[in-house]
């Protein structure tokens, strides 16, 4: 009798989505509503309504009533009493975590948080992570990187298996690489070119801060991040104000920029040091000494300019890399970019919107030690 031969092949079945509770679809909508009005409650509340009348988001049976009702029950929102006396809604803590855990989600991917620091260095020590390559032993070595395997084999193979014998000579280290910690700054510009003609480029910009603040926070916990905003003046802010972050009525002042993140990078202990900077214009103003600022909107303005690259030649003789992410197409304004990258022996990026979060994510995976030509 022959035997019957079984074939191997692959069996495709239907792909089923994870269910998700009218509420957590409506949450999703919120968040995101909350990020493009800068944390305002009632606006992104009245957009809801209008998408809710457009495709039916909600039935007879959960309301968008009920939905507010389950946002405070679950800490979301709070009331609380305006300046004039009349009460409203604002979101808590709780929700600024979840918009930045959401953009993580959206441009990064969902990560495990680490313990320590993961940023891979080319040299090898004393560290935390295994190279899988042996030395001799060391006085001074960590007793807990003696390989106790590889020892007793050595201490075999030198003393005979009948008298057993361990000397120091037989104790082997396994080696292992340096992580090492990273400061970084992250610049965004709000000047107001971040929202003309119609076309919104600054809820990108605090998406991708709020995911990397994320990043940093759960991945990176050894690392810092410091967040600048940039329009007349620059000044910080706080990761929890990343959801309120809006555009003003700004000139764009790069070098006030770069002179603040590089006050706050020396202050910094790490030996690791960088600046990210997303902006979509050029350089327009100066702040002089009386106060009194100096702009030019018109072109590139070489007094302007000329500050600007001095600045990234300043930052490069601190062993401070300028990552530079134009979100802007003009000729003329990539040509100062490549002058201003060339001058601080930086990078450069001109990327529309869609891709600026992968960008930075991936500049900050791979630049763990900085070497400045």
């Amino acid at each position: 009798m022959k035997k019957e031969q079984r074939r191997k092949g692959f069996v495709f079945k239907p792909y089923e989505a994870e269910s998700q509770s009218l509420f957590d679809k409506l949450l999703d909508i919120f968040q995101e509503l909350i990020t493009h009005t800068s944390g305002d409650f009632d606006e992104a509340m009245d957009w809801l309504k209008q998408l809710d009348q457009e495709y039916n988001l909600t039935n007879d049976a959960y309301t968008l009533d009920d939905f507010v009702q389950e946002l405070k029950d679950k800490g979301y929102i709070r009331e609380e009493v305006r300046p004039d006396g009349t009460k409203g809604g604002a979101i808590t803590e709780k929700t600024e975590r979840a918009i930045r855990q959401r953009s993580l989600d959206q441009i990064f991917g969902k990560l495990k948080k680490s313990a320590q620091g993961n940023h891979r260095s080319k040299m090898s020590g004393r560290g935390d992570e295994h190279t899988g390559d042996y030395r001799g032993y060391r006085f001074g070595d960590p007793l807990e990187r003696i390989s106790m395997t590889e020892s007793l084999r050595n201490a075999q193979i030198n003393n005979g298996v009948g008298d057993f014998n361990l000397r120091e000579s037989d104790l082997v280290v396994e080696e292992t690489h340096f992580k090492a910690q990273m400061s970084t700054v992250l610049m965004i510009d709000i000047s107001h070119s971040m929202i003309l003609y119609g076309e919104d480029r600054i809820t990108p910009a605090k998406k991708v801060a709020m995911a990397l603040a994320q990043l940093i926070t759960t991945r990176y916990p050894k690392d810092t991040l410091d967040i600048i905003v940039f329009g007349n003046d620059a000044w910080p802010i706080k990761i929890k104000d990343l959801p309120y972050l809006q555009v003003g009525p700004y000139h764009t002042n790069t070098v006030a920029g770069l002179e603040l993140a590089m006050d706050i990078l020396r202050r910094q202990r790490n030996t690791n040091k960088q600046i990210f900077m997303i902006t979509d214009g050029k350089p327009s103003c100066l702040r002089l000494k009386d106060g009194r600022y100096y702009k030019n909107p018109n072109g590139l303005d070489q007094h302007i300019v000329g500050k600007c690259y001095a600045k990234a030649r300043q930052a490069r003789k601190l062993h401070i890399p300028i990552t530079t992410f134009m979100i802007a197409s003009d000729p003329y304004l990539q040509q100062f970019v490549d002058a201003f990258t060339e001058a601080n022996q930086g990078k450069a990026f001109y990327t529309g919107l869609k891709g600026l979060g992968e960008m930075i994510f991936q500049d900050y995976e791979t630049n763990r030690k900085k070497r400045i030509k």
